[in-house]
This record gives structure tokens, C-alpha cells and sequence, in this order.
């Protein structure tokens, strides 16, 4: 038995088997071979599974987000399957004696040039889509394929680290926990690991080796430790620790239905935090009140280009249709930082957390940001819509936003596109913006707070190292007058404040926010009935 420790960054027991999770070499070795048939026997393998992969995401994108969604899978399929493509593979292969792996790097190099070349758009288009299906039989080629598909069944995700973007390609229903070597305790990646209610470890004492790929282990996320080919003795105590925990989450299910107010008839609102259209289960499952925070940037980093109004207005729509007039309040795109994608070409940065990301890339492109906001102010009928700004440091950003909406809303009721009523928030994440809060209140309906980087700023600390963890402190005195000040000032002006931060689910903090007169929490969904218990006790 192997026994590593690492840092939990949720609690619970996970017993399953290792997927160990590598990055997709982006560099193709060139070797020479001397078994041609060999080659392509193993080159047309690879196109079968791909093949196969590709139809089963068709058919499950077919049955979360529609026909005309699904159909860039069936392109993608065909492209695979085209003959051009497959002539040029095995020509390669077989005259110039080239591995696989090289044959299909340069035969998409050649076909994307083509495609890039061309005068109709439709066609330009086509250039990533190919990158994409030789990335994919790539991938498999060289044994690092980590996409969801390739999961035979729920596991334990073993790796380095994971970006955002890659932990949103998982399919949710075969994550058992995610163990990392690096990370950190604060990162997105385990606010997502939060989200998805899963046992969890980083900075673990682990190499991602394949060696330990497909071996049985256990994660126990209140010890912060992962035994892996565990024996007998600790099977059993983990299997007991397991039950009695499954118990206890069975015994908050007598939350439900129950009104979140104190003792003293104080009601909070209990929302939650999501970063798909399929967290909308767990936040009904959970009985929360609503959503608080939809991180819609995950439409973004689960895309190969800019999603398009259409998309974004079929998930948006779907959110608030499902959550059935109980409000849901969505922050507009906040990339940057840790959350790159590789599309918007964004600048490398010295210190990218205090660079150029959410608002700031939304005001410098405004293509993009009218684009989302158009697809907002559609789906605003179909519920009760907040919508949220990250990032803001001054009046008069609120003030060119507000003319952006305005002038987007006025746009839509030419072409005589129902727009509903939707509330304007902002985000409070920078100590400039709690500090002026008296001046931003007046101009929004709400506040909502991001203590994740509200602490970062004011204690001049990444988030993102893991080495600074340990000053990291969430409770400092600073960081909750700061908290204090916003609260009193939003209500001065006829706003409510909100907390959606990690920070909001410190239960050793739930008091001392209601005595502070916050209005709103919104948490992970697997919190929330947890913290309803909470509040009903203070």
C-alpha cells in the first residue's frame, strides 16, 4: 500500500480507480519506421476510436444543448473520414516511411493551410476543426488522450495540475475525486472541484506516473491523504468513514424545504454558485433558493472559438427556465489571470491577476462583451435575471456599462426582441471598489462580494501560489471591514449585498456576516443545505 498526503480541498471519501491525466504533448516527434503495415494498422485504430468518441459526444451534446449544437461533431466525424485526409496520412506512412503521429500533424497542417486560404468564412472555419480531429487522434496515437470520453467509468482524475479549461471538459458523472500534485488550496480549479461536490487533494506528495493509472485507490478528503492499492484493514475503515459520511449528508436532507432564517426571523438568501448549465441538478437537488454566481466564462473555456449569441442565449434561457423564477444571477465573461483561452490571444503578463482580464477585456472589446449581452437581455424573459460585472474599480466603468446595456436593450426592441426585467450587480473584488462602495452603490441594485480575490488584493497575495498559502488568511481583520464597509454602504444606498466567495461557506463566519446584515450567501451547491442548518442555528 502507497499512502501520499496532500491538501483536501473538500471533504469526503472517494474509493475508485487512478486516471492518470496528462497534458497533450503539443510537439510531434518525426521517427522513421520500418513496419509500414503495422503503422497504418495502428494509425486506423486510432481513427476508429476517435471515430466513436466523436459520436458518442454528438449524441450527448444532441441530448444537453440541441441539434444545432451537435452538428460540429458530426463535421467532425466526416472531416475524419474524408478520403483527402486519409489519402494524405497513409502516403506519408507508406512512401515516406513517417510514424503516424507525424503523417496526421502534417497532413492537418497542409489541409488547415488550404481551408485558412480560402475566400468563403464557412470554409476559413473549417481550418480548427480539423486541428481539433488531429489533435484528438494524436492524442490517442501517443497514449495522452485525457478527454472525458476516454474514462471507461467514474475514477479518480491523477495530475500535475489542471487548468479551468481542462476540468470543464470532464463529464461530471465519472469524477469520483481529483488529486493534484500542484495547485493550490484557492485556485478555480478547486472552487470547481467544490462545485462538483467531490473529494479532493492538492499539492499532493504524487507524481502523476502511469504506472498508477487504472490501479484502486482511496481519497480521503478530511484526512488529506490517497491510499493507493489499499489493504484489507484500511479498505474496511475507509469503506465504515464513507458510510458514516453518506449518512450524515442523508440526515441534511431534512433541510430541504425549510426557510433559511435565524432564530430571530432574519431570512438570507441561500443561492448558489455554478459553471455550466448542468450544475442547474445539484442546485435543485440541493433545494437552494437560486443562483448567485453562473461563472458563464466556462461557455468560453468549453469552446474552440468565441461562442456565438445563439449558444450563449440557448444556455442562458435554459438556466432560468429550469430554475423557475427563482433568480439566477450570471457574471459576465471574467477570463484572464488563471483562466486563459487560447482564441482571445491574449498578452503574456507579468502578473496577469493584476493585468488584463473580466471587465477590462469586455470594455476593450466590445464585440464580444455586446455579443454576451445580447444573449443576456433575451433570455432575461424566460426568469428573474441578475446580471453581474467582475472586476470594477471606478464610477465610471459602471457608467459605461450601463450606456452599453442600454444602448444593447434599445437595439433588440428595434428588431422587436422581447427584452424582460433584469437587476445590474457588480462584483466587489478589489479593495478600490469596496473602499468607493458608497459611490457604486447608487448606480447598481447590488453588490455581491468575491472574497477569493477581495483577500488576494488587499493582502497582496496570489491566490495561484501554493507556496503562500500559509498566509493566506481569509479572516483577516482587513479583509472583513472591508466586507463590513461595502455591506453598510450598499444598504445606505438601497442596494443588497450578497457574498459569493469561497468565503461565504465559512460557517465559522455565518454569524458574524448576518450581524454584519449581509443578505445573500451563495456557496457550492453540495453547502447548501449544510449552511441552512447553519443559519437556522444562529
Amino acid at each position: 500500500m502507497i499512502v501520499k498526503e496532500g491538501r483536501s480541498v473538500f471533504k469526503g471519501v472517494a474509493i475508485g480507480r487512478i486516471f492518470v491525466y496528462r497534458r497533450v504533448q503539443k510537439a510531434v516527434s518525426r521517427e522513421q519506421i520500418e513496419d509500414t503495415a503495422a503503422e497504418l494498422q495502428r494509425y486506423e485504430a486510432a481513427k476508429g476510436k476517435a471515430l466513436e468518441q466523436l459520436k458518442g459526444l454528438y449524441e450527448k451534446a444532441l441530448r444537453e444543448i440541441g441539434q444545432e449544437e451537435a452538428m460540429i461533431f458530426d463535421v467532425h466525424q466526416m472531416l475524419l473520414d474524408d478520403p483527402d485526409f486519409n489519402d494524405s496520412v497513409h502516403d506519408i506512412i507508406e512512401n515516406e516511411r513517417m510514424n503516424a503521429e507525424y503523417a496526421v500533424f502534417m497532413t492537418c497542417e497542409q489541409l488547415a493551410a488550404t481551408f485558412l486560404n480560402m475566400d468563403d468564412e464557412y470554409m476559413r472555419g473549417r481550418a480548427a476543426d480539423v486541428k481539433d480531429i488531429s489533435g484528438r487522434v494524436i492524442s490517442i496515437l501517443n497514449g495522452t488522450q485525457m478527454s472525458p470520453e476516454a474514462m471507461p467509468e467514474p475514477v479518480i482524475i491523477l495530475a500535475e495540475d489542471l487548468a479551468p479549461s481542462e476540468t470543464v471538459q470532464f463529464d461530471k458523472s465519472r469524477l469520483l475525486s481529483i488529486v493534484t500534485q500542484k495547485g493550490s488550496a484557492n485556485s478555480h480549479t478547486a472552487i470547481l472541484a467544490r462545485t462538483m461536490n467531490i473529494p479532493s487533494l492538492v499539492m499532493t506528495d504524487i507524481e502523476p506516473d502511469l504506472a498508477y493509472h487504472g490501479r484502486k485507490a482511496i481519497v480521503d478528503g478530511f484526512a488529506g491523504l490517497i491510499y493507493i492499492d489499499p489493504d484489507e484493514e484500511t479498505m474496511a475503515k475507509m469503506i465504515e468513514k464513507k458510510g458514516r459520511t453518506d449518512a450524515q449528508r442523508a440526515l441534511l436532507q431534512e433541510m430541504k424545504g425549510k426557510e433559511t432564517v435565524t432564530k430571530d426571523g432574519k431570512h438570507i438568501r441561500l443561492y448558489s454558485n455554478i459553471g455550466s448549465v448542468q450544475d442547474v441538478d445539484a442546485v435543485l437537488e440541493n433545494d437552494s433558493e437560486g443562483i448567485g454566481l453562473f461563472r458563464s466564462e466556462f461557455l468560453y473555456l468549453g469552446c474552440d472559438d468565441y461562442p456565438g449569441e445563439e449558444l450563449q442565449f440557448e444556455a442562458y434561457r435554459t438556466v432560468l427556465s429550469r430554475m423557475g423564477g427563482r433568480k439566477v444571477i450570471i457574471r459576465t465573461l471574467d477570463i484572464g489571470a488563471d483562466k486563459q483561452i487560447d482564441y482571445f490571444d491574449l498578452p503574456k503578463e507579468e502578473n496577469p491577476a493584476l493585468g488584463f482580464r473580466a471587465i477590462r477585456i469586455c470594455l476593450t472589446r466590445e464585440d464580444v462583451f455586446r455579443t454576451q449581452l445580447r444573449a443576456l437581455l433575451r433570455a432575461s424573459v424566460y426568469g428573474t435575471l441578475g446580471i453581474m460585472f467582475p472586476m470594477i474599480i471606478s464610477v465610471k466603468e459602471i457608467i459605461r456599462i450601463r450606456k452599453i446595456v442600454e444602448e444593447v436593450r434599445l437595439g433588440l426592441e428595434r428588431e422587436n426582441i422581447p427584452v424582460g426585467d433584469f437587476e445590474l450587480g457588480i462584483m466587489i473584488e478589489t479593495p478600490a471598489a469596496a473602499i468607493i462602495s458608497d459611490q457604486l452603490a447608487p448606480l447598481v441594485d447590488f453588490f455581491s462580494i468575491g472574497s477569493n480575490d477581495l483577500t488576494q488584493y488587499t493582502l497582496a497575495i496570489d491566490r495561484q501560489n501554493p507556496s503562500l498559502d500559509a498566509f493566506f488568511d481569509p479572516h483577516h481583520e482587513a479583509v472583513l471591514r472591508l466586507i463590513q464597509l461595502t455591506c453598510e454602504n450598499a444598504h445606505r444606498h438601497g442596494a443588497w449585498c450578497g457574498i459569493c466567495g469561497e468565503l461565504g461557506a465559512d460557517m465559522e463566519l455565518t454569524a458574524k456576516f448576518i450581524q454584519m446584515g449581509i443578505d445573500e450567501l451563495s456557496v457550492s451547491p453540495g453547502c447548501t443545505l449544510e449552511l441552512r442548518k447553519r443559519i437556522r442555528e444562529c
